[in-house]
Parts: C-alpha cells; sequence; structure tokens
C-alpha cells in the first residue's frame, strides 16, 4: 500500500465522520514495512458509545477500500476514542471536560491543578483550591501552553462543583456526604 498522508486520511474521512456525528480528532499514519497502521480518533459531545465504533470502522474501511490510492497492501486501521492523557487543545474539549480536574501549564510559566468550569468563548472558568479554599478564575485559551485532564480517586465537593458550573452529563455527581459508603475496608488482621 502506497502509504496515504495523514492529510490525505483527513480530506477522505472528515465529512464522513461529520456526518455520523463526529469530531475528526487526531489521524496518525504509520508506515511498517510491507504493513502500516492507521489510526482515527474520534469524539463527540455527548461522548462515544464504544459498541457504535465497529460500525464507524467498518464504514471508514469502506471509504479506504473506495479509493485507488491506498494499493493492495495489508494495513491495520484502528478506530479509537481520546485517552484521559489528551491534551486540551481546542474549545470543544474544554467543554467536554467540565467539572474534570485538570493539569494548566500558563504561557508565562505558571501551572497549577484546577477543575474546568463553564466555557465562555475564548476562555474558562476554572476552580482553584488554594489553602482550602475554593475560588474561581477565568483563563484565556490563548494563554494556556498544555493542559491534561487528571486521574482522580475521589469525587469532588458539591462545592466544587457547583463553582465548575453543577453536574454534567454523565460526570460523576458531587460527592454527598450523607451517602458515605465504605469500600472493601480490609478486614482487621488481614494484609489487604
Amino acid at each position: 500500500m502506497p502509504v496515504p498522508s495523514k492529510e490525505r486520511v483527513v480530506e477522505l474521512l472528515v465529512d464522513l465522520v461529520r456526518e455520523r456525528g463526529y469530531d475528526l480528532e487526531d489521524v496518525n499514519v504509520i508506515a511498517a514495512g510491507k504493513h502500516s497502521a492507521v489510526r482515527v480518533m474520534v469524539d463527540r459531545e455527548e461522548g462515544v458509545d464504544l459498541d457504535a465504533l465497529p460500525e464507524l470502522s467498518r464504514e471508514i474501511s469502506d471509504a479506504f477500500d473506495a479509493v485507488t490510492d491506498f494499493g493492495e497492501a495489508p494495513y491495520t486501521l484502528e478506530v479509537t476514542t481520546p485517552g484521559i492523557d489528551r491534551p486540551l487543545t481546542e474549545a470543544r474539549h474544554w467543554r467536554r471536560a467540565r467539572g474534570r480536574k485538570v493539569r494548566v501549564e500558563l504561557a508565562d510559566g505558571g501551572a497549577f491543578e484546577c477543575r474546568v468550569g463553564v466555557l465562555d468563548g475564548d476562555s474558562v472558568t476554572v476552580v482553584i483550591k488554594q489553602k482550602g479554599v475554593l475560588s474561581t478564575r477565568a483563563v484565556s485559551l490563548s494563554d494556556i501552553v498544555k493542559a491534561v485532564v487528571q486521574v482522580e480517586f475521589s469525587r469532588p465537593s458539591a462545592e466544587e462543583m457547583d463553582l465548575a458550573g453543577g453536574v454534567v452529563g454523565s460526570r460523576p455527581s458531587p460527592a454527598n456526604t450523607d451517602e458515605i459508603v465504605d469500600v472493601e475496608a480490609p478486614e482487621e488482621g488481614s494484609n489487604k
């Protein structure tokens, strides 16, 4: 297979992916000898139902098979979604990350962890905790050099989520102090 360029794959897929209700987030084309790989990353506002990806993958494969410039050599097609460590680079990424904890690096060298709040045009409101006190701050997207969602092992407080604009879609509900559940507490004397 003549390895298609990233630009050619994007050109071929952008309308198909959009028509299916997805955003084409990224394309990687990897030449590996006689066997190449094409990785297509998609996402959408309401999140991606992983059960829908095989059908989208078949449609993308059919689109590749319908053109002559991909040749006959084997290739691997992978259709995937952004991982948790995918940087937030577009306004839509910030909108989708509302309520999540993010590590932000600014152009002026500053860096901090915050909870993503409401996106308003070209700025995002973030919730910052300093010395145990929650506050909000508007940050211009153009001032952000890098931002990556952080893994959390506990739910945020209701106050923090309220400051972030409330719970969004499938995001976890804020902690409810009336419903504290002890998850698999080790038995006394055990080494769990």
